[in-house]
């Protein structure tokens, strides 16, 4: 089992969760979060004065997954979230060892 967690852009959340319920994923959990990667954030201009905004919004999916279905589900969310411009964001895959359904006790894949 993996989790696959990618860091996107707010305005893809909806194709990103479109394109993932086509190919049958069933349970992603979502939370805004705030970061810079390259792009070291941008300025604005507020009534005449620059602001510097080091933290930029971000969303945070995570995904539990078959280890059959991560390549599916990067490729999915690859295609989904490119915007082909700087600050698209990053996947990181990382093993589960173990899952657990807490109404039924399930565990491991049937847990998913």
């Amino acid at each position: 089992m993996k989790l696959v967690t990618a860091v996107i852009k707010p305005f893809k959340l909806d194709d990103v969760r479109e394109a993932l319920a086509e190919i049958g994923v069933q349970g992603v959990t979502v939370t805004e979060v705030k970061g810079f990667g390259r792009q070291k954030g941008h300025t604005e201009l507020y009534r005449g004065a620059e602001y510097i905004i080091d933290f930029l919004p971000k969303v945070k999916l995570e995904i539990a997954c078959d280890d059959g279905m991560t390549d599916n589900i990067i490729e999915t969310i690859t295609k989904s979230a490119s915007t082909g411009k700087i600050g698209d964001g990053k996947i990181f895959v990382s093993t589960l060892e173990q899952v657990i359904r807490i109404r039924t006790g399930e565990t491991g894949n049937d847990a998913l």
